[in-house]
């Protein structure tokens, strides 16, 4: 079947639209393909959906893992990686923090600077 939809961009809001898409482009290597101010987007050279950061001043962080009456998490990117040590050093040195709470032996969930979850994971 064919649909006249094509994802183009997942969008994270931060107060720091710059700043979040140099976290991301840090690690993925993908280029700015379009940026002002309130909005920013890096795309893959390969093509496909890429990042995209908007401006939300009042951004309020997701809590992980889940709590009652906190802001819960709306969405989060997992990356399949081929060394899990080697990735978590490398989004460690760009600016993330790894969670507390671990889920899985062959996961990890790290928050980006805006303090969005996101999961580096290693196929077994």
């Amino acid at each position: 079947m064919t649909t006249p939809f094509t994802l183009t961009s997942t969008v994270l809001g931060t107060p720091d639209p710059r700043g979040l898409a140099e976290f991301y482009r840090a690690f993925l290597g993908w280029p700015v393909t379009s940026a002002d101010p309130t909005w920013v987007a890096l795309r893959p050279e390969t093509g496909g959906a890429g990042l995209s950061f908007q401006l939300e001043p009042d951004h309020v962080p997701p809590v992980w893992p889940s709590r009652r009456d906190d802001q819960q998490m709306q969405l989060h990117l997992d990356f399949e990686v081929g060394d899990l040590d080697a990735a978590s050093a490398m989004v460690e040195a760009a600016g993330a923090t790894k969670a507390e709470f671990q889920p899985q032996d062959d996961t990890r969930v790290y928050l980006d600077p805006a303090g969005h979850p996101f999961c580096l994971w290693i196929r077994t």
